[in-house]
């Protein structure tokens, strides 16, 4: 049965920089919230609960995306949202490594609720090949990394080219995350949501 959307035309009072619960917005996401579980590259649980909270701007852009990628018979899966500042603190006490993870004393646009970490799923919820997988901290994750199939390159090519038509910039060491362009000018947050 193909994947409908259902388009969202989000009519609000809320600030565009508000930093909003993307399931309020979208039900046509999947989900994979990797730091509120120990199956991650720190290997420990730094998120209390999975939510994916993002400035209403952002949201915005990804529901366009996704629905984009709904047309074509995929959907957006997510692996990292906004982060708290005092996550960061605690990621990078436990890698305190800037390649791998963004130094919290100039914070990250995770921070900042302008970015995502994602890949994509089919019709059945199975996840396209990207090359590697998530967090893959090595070169073969790069966008520029060429000794891959041709099917992990059209992979790798739609979900850039619609991020990319949809006002987010790929991030070239790690196939997976997108900053929203008009985010970078936000101020990192430490807001946190409930965990019900």
């Amino acid at each position: 049965m193909p994947i409908k959307a259902q388009i969202t035309i989000i009519q609000t009072t809320v600030s565009d920089t508000s930093f909003v619960n993307l399931k309020k917005y979208s039900q046509d996401f999947a989900y994979d919230m990797k730091y509120a579980t120990a199956d991650n590259f720190l290997k420990e649980k730094v998120y209390d609960c999975g939510e994916c909270y993002l400035r209403l701007k952002t949201v915005k852009a990804l529901i366009e995306a996704n629905n984009k990628f709904i047309e074509k018979g995929y959907r957006i899966k997510i692996f990292d949202c906004y982060r708290p500042l005092d996550i960061q603190k605690r990621m990078w006490a436990i890698v305190s490594n800037p390649i791998y993870v963004a130094d919290p004393a100039k914070g990250s646009i995770h921070n900042k609720g302008g970015a995502v970490d994602i890949t994509l799923v089919d019709q059945k919820g199975k996840e396209l090949q990207m090359g590697t997988s998530f967090d893959h901290f090595g070169k073969e994750a790069s966008h520029e990394y060429s000794n891959l199939s041709q099917k992990i390159k059209n992979n790798r090519q739609l979900l850039k080219s619609v991020m990319t038509s949809s006002g987010f910039n790929p991030f070239n060491s790690e196939w997976w995350h997108y900053n929203l362009k008009t985010g970078l000018n936000d101020k990192v947050s430490n807001f946190k949501w409930d965990c019900n």
